[in-house]
């Protein structure tokens, strides 16, 4: 198995999406099950079956969070020394030639990625265009409405 890239704010999500999943959530369904099967016949109970589902959803969003979780590679953007280059993790400054509008991103792992957060997967086409560039360089970005060019602003590790 690869390895995934987390930021390490990332990684806490996750962990505590994982604590909370086992603590609270698989308790929780534990019990309903238990409530339903109290209940009688199980071949016309519709709150068993939906419990049984819920579980199966649950036990296996723990088995990938716990997947993601050891194959991890957790990187810390503050400590980055990628001497001005856009990289996992660093936060971008960037402005539309076109338009003028300025927009700030972070690059982070597909689990991550939030736009109304500005976090943009890694794996998303501006990320491709921008990894591996340096502040006041101009890239072209494939967009639904075609190529936009965008200038970089400025490269942080924040």
């Amino acid at each position: 198995m690869s390895t995934i890239p987390l930021t390490k704010f990332g990684a806490e999500l996750l962990k505590q999406e994982l604590h909370k999943l086992k603590t609270k959530d698989r308790p929780e369904v534990i019990n309903a099950i238990a409530e339903a099967r109290a209940q009688g016949d199980l071949s016309e109970n519709a709150e068993y079956d939906a419990a049984k589902e819920r579980q199966a959803f649950i036990e296996g969003r723990i088995a990938e969070l716990e997947s993601k979780l050891s194959a991890a590679q957790i990187i810390d953007p503050t400590e980055l020394d990628a001497e001005g280059r856009v990289v996992f993790a660093s936060t971008v400054n960037l402005e539309d030639l076109e338009n003028g509008q300025k927009v700030t991103y972070q690059i982070v792992g597909e689990d991550e990625a939030d736009l109304k957060l500005n976090k943009v997967s890694v794996t998303s086409p501006i990320a491709r265009a921008l990894i591996g560039k340096y502040a006041g360089d101009v890239v072209g970005v494939q967009a639904p409405a075609g190529v936009r060019e965008y200038e970089i602003l400025d490269v942080q590790y924040i």
